[in-house]
């Protein structure tokens, strides 16, 4: 069996994990411009900044409802390689367009650049709605049936490392002229075209199927046909609450760290970062644990330690020391703080419980269903997730409407811990 890191030295696999790479981390540095953008620039009220970001990860999540169905259909029934080409080919068109509107924004049209960097927002919800199920689907296609489990870490990985560093550079772009940043997206989208353009094909395997362009019915039978297997529907639930749980944090952070922590854009880039960063040592680490096995074992102790995390994390808030009075902390004033380096290690901590509790569960659905079967379970998979980010998101507006602070919205999730992990132990039980 080859060791996890050596797959990035086969060609089978490492123009596959780059272009990926390129994808995930174009689409952060270019949302994360426009949060924040949006949060220190534009608006002034905790509430106004949340609902922003949360229509922000709305438009971003639509695209899942709609459209995952068909996704799942075109990869298994055409070249998946060929597929990711053109998706590939969309990006470019998209970020002129989100460049258009950071543009305008950044010139004092406002309204009008929101407007068209939210378009490109929904773009790339799109972009990754039709990449998403290949990229993981692919994977038993090119890789020995040992290799998945390493594969799919290093996959996760890569896309919490490109959120990282994708953040990282938009904040260090948000400091300069926009037009470094336009040309920076523009040029990531046409690397990442040229390295797709290397992607081993992946052609259908199985019968050709009809496919059904009808958005509705299409979701319908490609959820029922899958969640109906126990070890699938488990999986599938199981994730959808970590990606709720992950909604209710992206949404929250943001308004959190300026008026909870009274942190600027620097520091707001620091924390993305950091949950990233543990996001993808978790990944790694659990195929470390389980030695290449997919397995349920250790993901409800870790989504345990997560809701815990999280209750420490809000108790921190809560005792937080904010800046004097129309100033907000940059990174070394925030991190000389005694409690400044308690919030990075807790955060570290969420983030790498939670890369321990999803990656094995994202193998199980490319491991037991058949090579033809992988991109439409992945497509429930994904079909389900968007509605559990959905209520996330819904529900973060509405506890803000309702005045929550943010350091309460939190533990949110911190509820939703023990259902996870009671649904990690039955898939567990189920399969190992």
């Amino acid at each position: 069996m080859l060791n996890a890191l050596g797959l990035l030295k086969e060609r089978r696999f490492l123009p596959l994990f780059t272009t990926q790479f390129l994808g995930a981390f174009n689409d952060n540095l270019f949302k994360t411009a426009m949060v924040l953008f949006a949060t220190y620039q534009i608006y002034n009220d905790a509430r106004m900044e949340q609902n922003f970001n949360a229509l922000a990860t709305a438009f971003g999540i639509l695209p899942f409802f709609l459209l995952s169905a068909l996704s799942g259909q075109l990869a298994d029934t055409y070249d998946k390689a060929r597929i990711i080409r053109i998706v590939k080919t969309a990006e470019i068109l998209i970020m002129i367009v989100g460049s258009a509107g950071l543009l305008i924004a950044h010139a004092g049209y406002s309204t009008a650049g929101i407007a068209l960097m939210l378009l490109a927002v929904l773009g790339l919800g799109i972009h990754s709605t039709f990449f998403g199920p290949i990229k993981y689907a692919i994977l038993p296609q090119h890789l020995h049936e040992d290799e998945v489990l390493g594969g799919t870490g290093l996959v996760e990985a890569a896309t919490y490392l490109a959120i990282l560093s994708g953040t990282v550079m938009a904040g260090v772009l948000a400091k300069l002229p926009a037009e470094v940043t336009v040309v920076a997206v523009l040029t990531i989208a046409l690397v990442g075209w040229l390295t797709a353009m290397l992607v081993p094909a992946a052609p259908r395997l199985g019968p050709m199927l009809k496919v059904s362009y009808n958005p509705l019915s299409s979701s319908w039978r490609v959820v029922s046909a899958t969640m109906h297997i126990p070890r699938l529907f488990m999986a599938i639930c199981a994730i959808s609450f970590f990606w709720s749980m992950g909604a209710v944090l992206i949404v929250v952070f943001p308004a959190l760290v300026k008026n909870v922590l009274t942190a600027d854009e620097a520091v707001t880039t620091l924390v993305i970062a950091l949950f990233s960063i543990g996001v993808a040592i978790g990944s790694v680490a659990i195929n470390a644990l389980l030695g290449g096995h997919t397995s349920a074992k250790y993901a409800p102790q870790s989504v345990i330690a997560m809701g815990l995390c999280v209750v420490g994390f809000s108790a921190l808030c809560r005792g937080w020391t904010p800046a004097p009075p129309g100033t907000l902390y940059g990174i070394m004033p925030f991190l000389a703080l005694p409690m400044g380096w308690l919030v990075i290690a807790t955060l570290m901590a969420i983030a790498i419980t939670g890369g321990m509790f999803v990656v094995p569960l994202y193998a199980f659905l490319t491991t037991t269903v058949g090579k033809d079967e992988t991109a439409r379970t992945v497509a429930a998979n994904n079909i389900v997730n968007a509605g559990a980010m959905t209520c996330g998101t819904l529900i973060v507006i509405g506890l803000g409407v309702a005045g929550l602070q943010p350091q309460n919205t939190i533990l949110l999730v911190a509820a939703m811990s023990p259902v996870a992990a009671w649904l990690a132990w039955r898939l567990h039980q189920l399969c190992d």
